[in-house]
């Protein structure tokens, strides 16, 4: 098998890729740098500078490197950039995913893997959201991603792919210094950002039906989530391989909810800090909780997250250090 991983040069895509080439996999990453940093991609691994939405460039990444899986993890997925720049939006994750779906199926691929969110369920009203909690996004970057999710299904179902959606939850931490998260659009890189202006973590409302009145989020380490990656990729490669259809749709969570004050005093343990958050009216749009059931990728992959955050902390922190310095 070789895998082609777009936005294998971003945070996440970079994880993935590291996942798989620990585990004996041949990868080649397509990415147009637009986010991603071409230093992530390891010494040896073929790099195709360029985008889902250029069919002549897939066709000829298909062709010479004789590509038999796909996971696709680029997009755009600024949630607050989405309600600005909608049509930008949908033209990069939608057109660019039905673009590369198009140069899949020519191309005779048979497994594809989906790189989707949480951000599909919108406010879930309950205590766990499993796979059959309604969606109902409430940005156009979680309409893009449902929508992305609709059309993997039909296309697998139309060309005889198997497909898996991985709807990812909170991710944070990192494998190694230099593989860490440098953008600041989640809560642990925005905490450390606000360390470093002397401030304490901004807290967007305090008055939710929480125990402590803050948002409560289940976080994954992005270690787990890359394995999580390498264990759908392989079950797609293993039912391709049996000449079989099947899609699969799951969770990526540790289904353990933090609140967002907990997680801030967490934040201030672990990285030595000892500043007061400030406390902000509530974003619009934000749900008291959001905590995954991991019970179908459990039954299905095998699959089961080994890190706590305590290490997503100390990990993301020594990645903000090393880049800070750098």
């Amino acid at each position: 098998m070789t895998f082609l991983i777009t936005g294998g040069a971003g945070y996440i895509g970079a994880h993935v890729v590291r996942a798989m080439l620990r585990a004996g996999e041949e990868v080649v990453v397509l990415d147009d740098l637009s986010t991603g940093d071409a230093d992530r991609v390891p010494e040896g691994v073929p790099l195709v500078i360029g985008s889902v939405l250029d069919r002549l460039v897939l066709d000829e990444t298909f062709q010479q490197y004789d590509i038999t899986g796909v996971v696709h993890l680029a997009g755009k997925k600024q949630v607050g950039e989405s309600v600005e720049k909608p049509m930008h939006y949908y033209h990069e994750n939608v057109q660019g995913l039905t673009v590369l779906l198009e140069a899949v199926a020519a191309a005779g691929v048979r497994s594809f893997l989906f790189s989707s969110s949480a951000s599909v369920y919108g406010m879930p009203d309950v205590d766990l959201v499993t796979e059959e909690t309604p969606c109902a996004p409430l940005s156009p970057y979680g309409e893009t991603k449902l929508a992305g999710e609709w059309l993997v299904r039909a296309a697998g179902r139309a060309h005889g792919i198997s497909t898996a959606c991985l709807r990812y939850f909170n991710v944070a931490g990192a494998a190694t210094p230099e593989l860490a998260d440098t953008g600041v659009y989640n809560l642990v890189p925005m905490v450390f950002e606000r360390y470093d202006a002397g401030q304490g973590a901004r807290i967007f409302g305090d008055d939710y039906p929480t125990p402590d009145g803050t948002c409560i989020r289940d976080y994954i380490h992005v270690e787990d989530l890359a394995d999580a990656h390498l264990a759908a990729a392989r079950k797609l490669a293993e039912w391709a391989a049996r000449g079989e259809y099947r899609d699969l749709t799951v969770n990526i969570g540790r289904g353990e909810g933090v609140s967002v004050r907990e997680m801030v005093e967490l934040l201030n343990e672990n990285t030595g800090h000892d500043i007061a958050p400030v406390v902000t009216p509530r974003r619009p749009g934000d749900p008291a909780k959001v905590v995954a059931s991991a019970d179908r990728i459990a039954a299905e992959l095998g699959w089961k997250a080994r890190h706590d955050v305590r290490e997503m902390i100390t990990s993301a922190w020594a990645g903000w250090e090393a880049h800070r310095k750098s």
